[in-house]
């Protein structure tokens, strides 16, 4: 696991998350711990570390 932060793409505050870097492609929709709203996640790793890393609305 690996500790990543992120800005909300609603409310932009700072957010960190725990990633899983056994997956090497994740896809998956998370709430804002602050505003609540949902984002789209779209995590890459390589090599057991992140290599990409998307937080986007949901339109």
């Amino acid at each position: 696991m690996e500790e990543h932060f992120f800005q909300c793409p609603y409310c932009w505050e700072e957010i960190s998350m725990l990633v899983d870097t056994s997956q090497s492609n994740q896809n998956y929709i998370e709430d804002c711990e602050v505003c609540c709203n949902p984002i789209r996640l779209n995590i890459s790793v390589k090599n057991n570390q992140i290599s990409g890393f998307e937080a986007n609305n949901i339109e």
